[in-house]
């Protein structure tokens, strides 16, 4: 962060990186939506959602809290898996404060273990924020005391329920009280640094995330090949969709093509709603063979793994 955005702040003003962590589907993204009032994240029930980096940016009059929604941390199959991981950890090495949030309703998890593990080995000074999401589905009387005794010494313990808005503004007060004095990084009005073709490709996602079954949402990677303005009423999108297999491709495409039919007005919506404009949207199905084991492919799309040396 060593472009600082000109913009005037108070000298009490506090910034900073606040890493969100968790295991899969323990509602990351859902809250830094909430936190945002806008979606910047896609949201499905289904774990391992968010496979990159993404920032959220909040700002008010008392500070700017940079938001970095991470992959959820699991035991990877596949380098695509690592990928997720190892973006997870360097989040906590490089975080002013990193936020763990947990599943209240259920009990922890070998994953909520494992990451309990590497917060003890890299947190050294960082603040660990221990967040129990999903209160909203725990009774008055439960037993949280497994959630609790996951950490030695959490910086605060804040309960909350992503979902439904409760104690997010405290949660917000509670960031920026304990983040340094600091400046502006971006704009008042932006609340994310990630381009509109990725924002894009993740919605096309989402949309067969949320229609398909079984192995289909983890094997299929999006591509957006072309985004062009054709006038400020209509949007033109053309998209690939990757898959590893001929029957996961017979899948996406349907009978007659009725899914990949539902797929396109579904991401068609969501994409018309977030740009504001009339979107065309054309959408082709190709079979890639094992892409999530594709170093070379998974670079092209972003997803660059670490060399061994800075793991």
């Amino acid at each position: 962060m060593d472009d600082i955005f000109e913009e005037s702040w108070s000298e009490d003003h506090r910034s900073g990186v606040v890493a969100v962590v968790g295991r899969p589907n323990v509602g990351k993204s859902t809250l830094i939506n909430r936190i945002l009032g806008q979606k910047i994240a896609i949201v499905t029930n289904k774990p391992q959602t968010t496979r990159k980096q993404q920032l959220g940016i909040y700002t008010e009059e008392r500070g700017q809290i940079l938001f970095v929604d991470t992959p959820g941390i699991h035991q990877p199959h596949h380098k695509l898996g690592q990928y997720m991981v190892d973006v997870a950890y360097e989040a906590l090495r490089d975080a002013d404060v990193i936020l763990w949030l947990l599943d209240a309703s259920e009990p922890p998890h070998q994953d909520d273990r494992q990451i309990a593990t590497h917060i003890a080995e890299l947190r050294g000074e960082t603040p660990v924020i221990l967040v129990l999401n999903k209160m909203d589905l725990v009774t008055a009387d439960a037993d949280l005391s497994e959630h609790l005794n996951l950490i030695e010494n959490p910086h605060q313990v804040i309960k909350i329920s992503a979902a439904a808005g409760e104690n997010i503004p405290e949660l917000i007060d509670y960031l920026i009280d304990i983040l340094p004095k600091g400046p502006r990084y971006y704009p008042s009005d932006q609340v994310s640094e990630v381009n509109m073709r990725f924002i894009a490709a993740e919605i096309i996602r989402e949309a067969i995330i949320e229609l398909t079954e079984e192995e289909i949402p983890y094997t299929v990677a999006v591509e957006v090949d072309q985004y062009k303005e054709r006038n400020e009423d209509l949007t033109y999108i053309s998209a690939i969709i990757y898959v590893e297999r001929d029957s996961q491709k017979g899948i996406i495409i349907g009978k007659n093509g009725t899914m990949i039919k539902q797929i396109g007005t579904k991401a068609r919506q969501e994409l018309s709603n977030v740009l504001g404009t009339k979107v065309y949207l054309d959408l082709h199905v190709k079979v890639l063979k094992n892409w999530r084991s594709d170093e070379r492919f998974m670079n092209r799309l972003g997803y660059r793994l670490p060399k061994k040396d800075e793991r």
